[in-house]
């Protein structure tokens, strides 16, 4: 299969790419720049030059791919604007469906399970709840709702904390460099709430199975672990540094956390038990706290 992905430099594209690649598939990786270009040349992807804002590169790159994935994502930083980002990802796909619409071939677009349910247990078929922290939910109702319109569309809603080496700009780095500059590892509360989590490996690995088997407009939860207390992630982080673990009132998070304050508190735990039975995914690698514990964040930081 000929697969078109943008986003295919990005911690989780580059996995995807490489997982496609070892399954023998032909790959096509969007490249907004010479130095992305030359990545995917090495890696012996195809290079279709374009980025997120340019539609007609966009709708070239489908109509010329039996498949579509869509990794795309930019970073959490002090100066995203994440409703600008999420218009930009929004109009990218709408580009692409209109270009797949009768045809019948497979679009896989990246999501998360983030901010959908808070408190309950989310699972692929719970209607989500719009929130401040699902703002990409319209892409991936856009995807979806190829299904009734000849797309075998799908949506893989990523874990917030999709770990793995290379991982140097997610939640984890984020959360020890706050520990490193606050001299502690903190948690909100007793630190019960859980987060989501899945070795990037494997969610590549899921990728490639929606692309080749996920019905029509279904979501697929790339979460190997339904959810992981925050207390267990900050004193894995506090034990490697050599910082105390502390909690934290719910009002001090704001100057500890800093962006991050809105979500270190969630409680957010997500099923995968209808991927695995849909799609035979068995994600294999190691858990969150295990990968902490490994050593590689705190090699890669220093």
């Amino acid at each position: 299969m000929r697969v078109f992905v943008a986003g295919a430099t990005g911690y989780v594209g580059s996995a995807i790419v490489r997982d496609l690649l070892a399954a023998g598939e032909e790959v096509v990786g969007l490249a907004r720049s010479d130095a992305s270009a030359r990545a995917l040349a090495r890696a012996g992807v195809e290079v279709h030059r374009g980025d997120l804002g340019d539609l007609e590169s966009l709708r070239c790159g489908a109509a010329e791919a039996a498949g579509v994935v869509f990794a795309a994502n930019q970073h959490i930083s002090e100066t995203t604007d994440p409703a600008a980002r999420a218009r930009v990802e929004f109009d990218a796909v709408e580009a692409i469906g209109a270009v797949l619409e009768g045809t019948g071939k497979p679009f896989v677009v990246t999501s998360g399970v983030i901010g959908r349910t808070p408190g309950r247990l989310l699972t692929e078929e719970t209607p989500a709840v719009p929130t401040a922290a699902a703002l990409r939910l319209p892409v991936e109702r856009s995807v979806l709702a190829l299904g009734a319109r000849g797309v075998r569309s799908s949506s893989v809603r990523l874990a917030p904390t999709v770990h793995g080496r290379g991982d140097a700009r997610g939640f984890v780095p984020m959360l020890i460099g706050i520990a490193r500059a606050q001299g502690v590892s903190a948690f909100v509360g007793d630190g019960s709430n859980r987060w989501p989590s899945v070795h990037r490996e494997d969610a590549a690995v899921l990728f490639r199975l929606a692309l080749r088997s996920a019905s029509p407009g279904t979501a697929v939860h790339a979460v190997a672990e339904e959810g992981v207390p925050f207390r267990d992630i900050a004193e894995a982080i506090g034990f490697r540094l050599g910082l105390p673990s502390v909690s934290l009132a719910a009002e001090e998070a704001d100057g500890h956390f800093g962006l991050l304050a809105p979500l270190v508190s969630l409680d957010n735990p997500a099923s995968n038990a209808l991927t695995r039975e849909r799609l035979g995914w068995a994600p294999s690698r190691p858990g969150l706290i295990a990968d902490i514990e490994a050593g590689h964040y705190f090699e890669d930081a220093a």
